[in-house]
């Protein structure tokens, strides 16, 4: 892979969706092992998923991982503690603002 080229890999996935009072998630686990590294993109394939109320469900589906330059993993690395920090500037507390 060059400095300023992407590749593109498909991989078989599973995607979790979780919609219960207790945990509201959506993940993606790749069946072949792939890994997604800084500046990489997926796209899933496929309908959207809805899980109802109260449930986990669980599809197989192919994913394609838009892997990222060498340029775009260097700017990603780069950059992204900054974009972590933007996060760090909010909190969560139960008192109440007056």
């Amino acid at each position: 892979m060059g400095f300023l080229t992407r590749s593109k890999e498909t991989a078989p996935c599973t995607v979790t969706i979780s919609h219960r009072f207790e945990e509201l998630s959506a993940h993606v686990k790749f069946n072949n092992g792939a890994v997604v590294n800084p500046g990489d993109s997926v796209l899933v394939h496929g309908a959207e998923i809805m899980a109802p109320y109260g449930e986990v469900v669980e599809e197989d589906r192919t994913a394609t991982i838009t892997r990222a330059s060498k340029l775009e993993q260097l700017w990603t690395r780069a950059t992204g503690d900054f974009e972590f920090m933007e996060l760090c500037e909010f909190s969560f507390s139960e008192e109440v603002l007056s």
